[in-house]
């Protein structure tokens, strides 16, 4: 006797428009490197091997967009920029973390 196909609960909305911004390219690897606290542009491209500049300030700019990182020109003489998580921002930082182990565990 055939059984009937399993229902599958529909992807909440809100976990779409989360994983279509974190699975672009280079977004968790910024905001890995915020998390360990790089703060300036030249932190970030040091800390992420392969970003070009472009690419980078491009994925900054999403990332401020979305509410995840806040940009922060100081007031110094040439002007300084600084890039810092947002409240929402550090509340990713539990996915970033467990990404990690898995990534550890899978490895060994």
């Amino acid at each position: 006797m055939p059984r009937g196909s399993r229902r599958c609960t529909p992807v909440p909305v809100e976990v779409r428009q989360t994983a279509d911004l974190l699975e672009r390219r280079w977004q968790l690897s910024i905001i890995y490197a915020a998390l360990n606290g790089a703060i300036r542009f030249n932190e970030f491209a040091e800390a992420i091997a392969g970003i070009s500049p472009r690419m980078l300030s491009e994925r900054l700019r999403d990332l401020e967009a979305a509410g995840l990182v806040k940009r922060t020109v100081l007031p110094t003489s040439p002007p300084t920029v600084e890039y810092r998580l947002t409240e929402r921002g550090r509340r990713l930082a539990p996915i970033v973390e467990a990404m990690r182990a898995y990534a550890e565990g899978s490895l060994s």
